[in-house]
């Protein structure tokens, strides 16, 4: 219920039709009362009496009813799903942006795939409960107590009998709630496992194919698959006891009307129609309670998805601890180094030990700094420090001066170029994917951006030029022609720091050797940071840094490296064996 109260902020743009809707509900409602009283007097004074004017002047009024009803009934579904759909619509969009304020570390934590499940299904499931909340949570119980009271007009004895069925009733209803709540909390987390997994199937199913491995991963499915149905059963068969049980109270709750009216009937203290009226009241209440139930079965569900929706709110991204402007070189002046390493150490949320440890070293303006090291030796995870995608757990990183903590983050990713390990493209154009780096950038400088990346033969090669279309994921492209048009979208930045993890492995030497030589000739003394398993690609760097496991081996040129740093002659030797015999 806490979580449902945090998303109810993003109801309040539509308070109008949040009260519209119960209030024409109400109105439906009240004229539905009416019915039974209307269909007593038409068969006391109308048919026993053989008055045909009569009755043809109450079927008018039952005609009149009706059509007021369902004009009520149309306008508050109207008002209640204007309201429902507005709601979710912003709730997801609040959502979207909120998750895009989270730091790495918050969405390696939490999850991708239960990320997307929070932000459709769970979102979904929400719309609903406030659309049937606003239909019917009101509507229902008027209809219930009103025909209760309506009773007791009629007849206190037969009234009785719906003091003792109304309770049992509730009983039945508000036990299952409360049983299913958590049930339905792990039907979603089970979904969550069935998304992930097949998220991790489809991202990575040519590698399945390529290990044949069909079987396993269509056996892995059906077993995740099949611990949800059965959850869903189970729940399923607890909530449908709800509507027989209601069943079998209001039936049995008629059967007694029906005795109970008989003799009341045969004393005289009672009319036929007004015995009619009574069980229609029943009737009605017993409609109304099966709608109550499926009503409840939805705010169940809807409550247990808020709650999850709300519990990603309560991730507390990691803050920039200061909101001033960054100033830039004037803070430390001219003689301090651009950017520095102070003892910087990195863990991982949930990992067992660090992966960086006492990263102590500076960098100058305009350097060009090569990474290198074995598997998992840390080389990623030093760079993704710099632009704050993680913090560092102790020590600090200053840019200029300035500790990164204390830059804004906009200012900060503003200044630096990144290109990922994994060539990310985007679903549009070569133009528009390229435009990420700066959108107001012309022509000119994206095709300055094509050359320096060595894309040109890429963009010219593809029908429509700029304009050529790139699939999802750059799908229709080759791992090297997404590589150099990753690199292109950073160079178009202009950036002040450019950062390329491990961005040129699937680029044959020569157009590695060209890029090298390009991104040397870049104006505005660009500090660069080259993440390499290669040691060609980082060999005539102003200074390498050697990691192994999570510790610097090294820091140097390349030849002061090769006559004092054991890991990096491990590496350089075993690509180059022949300069060893030498």
């Amino acid at each position: 219920m806490s979580g449902m109260k945090k998303l109810l902020v993003y109801l309040r743009d539509y308070r109008r039709e949040s009260v519209l809707a119960p209030l024409f509900k109400l109105l439906e409602a009240f004229f539905e009362l009416l019915v039974p009283l209307v269909m007593a007097a038409m068969i006391d004074k109308g048919i026993e009496g053989g008055d045909g004017g009569y009755i043809i002047q109450l079927g008018a009024c039952l005609i009149v009813l009706a059509v007021v009803g369902l004009t009520a009934s149309i306008t508050a579904q109207f008002f209640a799903a204007k309201a429902a759909v507005g709601f979710s619509a912003k709730l997801r969009q609040a959502l979207f942006s909120y998750i895009q304020d989270l730091k790495f570390s918050n969405i390696d934590k939490v999850g991708t795939a239960t990320m997307i499940t929070r932000m459709t299904s769970d979102i979904n499931q929400v719309q609903n409960g406030v659309n049937m909340v606003l239909r019917l949570f009101l509507r229902s119980p008027i209809i219930v107590f009103g025909a209760m009271i309506m009773a007791f007009f009629i007849d206190v004895k037969c009234a009785l009998v719906f003091v003792v069925a109304i309770p049992l009733l509730a009983v039945v209803v508000m036990g299952i709630t409360f049983f299913t709540i958590p049930l339905y909390k792990k039907v979603q987390a089970a979904l969550d496992k069935v998304l992930s997994t097949t998220r991790e199937n489809l991202t990575g199913v040519r590698v399945i194919r390529a290990f044949h491995r069909e079987a396993e991963e269509e056996a892995q499915f059906h077993q995740e698959n099949t611990a949800l149905l059965r959850l869903q059963e189970f729940v399923g068969r607890i909530s449908a006891c709800m509507n027989p049980v209601t069943y079998v109270i209001v039936n049995a709750a008629i059967i007694v009307l029906i005795y109970t009216g008989a003799v009341q009937v045969n004393e005289g203290n009672l009319t036929r129609g007004e015995v009619v009226a009574i069980i229609n009241y029943m009737s009605q209440i017993l409609v109304e309670l099966v709608k109550l139930a499926n009503l409840i079965i939805t705010i169940t569900k809807a409550l247990a998805c808020a709650d999850r929706v709300a519990s990603v709110f309560e991730i507390q991204p990691e803050k920039d601890s200061g909101a001033q402007t960054f100033t830039g070189a004037g803070v430390a002046g001219d003689a301090a180094p651009y950017l520095d390493f102070d003892h910087v150490c990195l863990t991982y949320e949930g990992a067992g030990a660090e992966t960086l440890r006492e990263m102590h070293f500076t960098v100058n303006r305009g350097e060009t700094v090569g990474i290198i090291g074995g598997t998992g030796s840390g080389k990623s995870s030093l760079v993704n420090l710099i632009p704050g995608f993680y913090f560092a757990t102790q020590g600090s990183i200053r840019l200029e001066g300035t500790d990164l903590r204390e830059i804004p983050e906009q200012e900060l990713r503003a200044r630096i170029g990144m290109v990922p390990q994994k060539a990310v493209l985007f679903k549009g154009t070569i133009r528009s994917n390229l435009l990420w780096g700066r959108p107001e950038a012309s022509d000119e400088e994206l095709w300055q951006a094509i050359d320096t990346a060595q894309a040109r033969e890429v963009v010219e090669g593809r029908e429509g030029g700029l304009d050529a279309e790139i699939a999802q994921n750059g799908r229709n492209l080759s791992g090297g022609q997404r590589q150099r048009l990753t690199i292109a979208r950073a160079l178009v930045r202009k950036p002040e720091i450019l950062i390329l993890d491990d961005s040129a492995s699937a680029l044959d030497y020569a157009t590695d050797a060209r890029l090298r030589s390009a991104l040397q000739g870049l104006e505005g003394n660009v500090t660069t940071f080259i993440v390499s398993q290669r040691a060609s690609s980082i060999r005539h760097a102003d200074k390498i840094i050697v990691l192994d496991d999570g510790e610097m081996a090294g820091v140097g040129t390349h030849d002061q490296l090769l006559e004092s740093c054991t890991v990096y002659q491990e590496i350089y030797y075993s690509q180059y064996p022949e300069e060893r015999r030498a």
